[in-house]
C-alpha cells in the first residue's frame, strides 16, 4: 500500500474545497423617498464591489443609466418613471436583478 504525502492530501483538500470558499454578490436597493435611489453591493466573502458594473433598465431592456458603484460599493441616481430594474452585474454567475416595484420607500 502506497501512502500519500502530508503535502498532497493538502493540496487535494485545498483545490477541491475552492468552490466551498467562492464568494456571492449581494445587492439591495431603497427608496430615499425624496426621488432617489441607494443601492450597495458587496460578496458574502466580506470583499468590495467598489467598480463593479450597475445598469438601470426601462420596462423593455433599455438602459437608462450605466455606471459603476463608487468606492463605498454604493451608487445613487434618480428614479425612473414607471418600470424599471436595477442591475449588478460582477460577470457571469455574480447579476443580481431587482425589479423597481421591489424598492420601497
Amino acid at each position: 500500500m502506497k501512502l500519500v504525502s502530508l503535502p498532497t492530501t493538502t493540496l487535494a483538500l485545498c483545490l477541491l474545497g475552492g468552490p466551498a470558499l467562492a464568494h456571492t454578490p449581494l445587492f439591495a436597493c431603497y427608496d430615499n423617498g425624496d426621488g432617489t435611489i441607494l443601492c450597495e453591493g458587496g460578496f458574502s466573502d466580506g470583499s468590495s464591489a467598489a467598480g463593479v458594473t450597475i445598469r438601470v433598465l426601462d420596462g423593455n431592456g433599455g438602459v437608462l443609466l450605466e455606471d459603476q458603484l463608487n468606492t463605498l460599493s454604493e451608487i445613487e441616481f434618480d428614479k425612473p418613471e414607471g418600470t424599471y430594474t436595477a442591475v449588478f452585474d460582477a460577470g457571469e454567475g455574480h447579476r443580481i436583478e431587482i425589479p423597481g416595484s421591489r424598492i420601497l420607500p
